[in-house]
């Protein structure tokens, strides 16, 4: 399923895109979910397509066809970043824990430190039960100085799966 591509062709998938991302930004999913329908019937090899039709299923909880849509988006753009992360997520909702830490590593693998896979891998190994790989995933994604909303979510789990989160400025007393 993988399509050669040049920047121009780049270029023009990115724009064929660029209304359903607006849709998406104004939460209308479905308005969005129609227009990546339309793009991928004129081109089925346009990976941001698959990849907004991901988030767009996500958001409204279709989350077996959001994993289809980024399965489909790494067929056609194997180093898609955001694509892999929303797979972990996605697997990981569904249950499949073994291929969430599979999708996120392979993330990982591509590019280490990314932030958004540190967190999605940190997840999946908390959902497994891995509480020592859990914690050194999210504990490195805390040290990318995520938005405050999320780092707050983070610790509390941190804190939830034994001993709380050690990070910079912690001090290790016991009371």
């Amino acid at each position: 399923m993988n399509e050669p591509n040049d920047g121009q062709t780049d270029a023009a998938r990115w724009d064929a895109v660029e209304d359903a991302t607006e849709l998406l930004h104004e939460e209308r999913f479905r308005d969005a979910l129609r227009e990546l329908g339309q793009v991928l019937r004129s081109d089925p090899y346009n990976p941001y397509a698959y990849y907004f039709l991901g988030i767009g299923l996500f958001e409204v909880g279709e989350i077996q066809a959001a994993r289809d849509a980024y399965t489909a988006c790494i067929k056609v753009a194997p180093g898609h970043m955001g694509a892999r992360v929303g797979l972990c997520h996605v697997l990981r909702i569904l249950g499949d824990v073994r291929g969430a830490i599979r999708e996120g590593m392979a993330a990982l693998s591509r590019m280490p430190g990314d932030p958004d896979a540190l967190h999605a891998v940190g997840l999946a190994y908390s959902a497994r039960g891995d509480d020592v790989a859990a914690r050194k995933y999210l504990e490195a994604y805390l040290a990318t100085h995520p938005e405050l909303e999320i780092a707050l979510e983070t610790e509390a789990l941190l804190a939830s799966i034994g001993g709380g989160s050690h990070t910079a400025g912690d001090d290790d007393e016991e009371g």
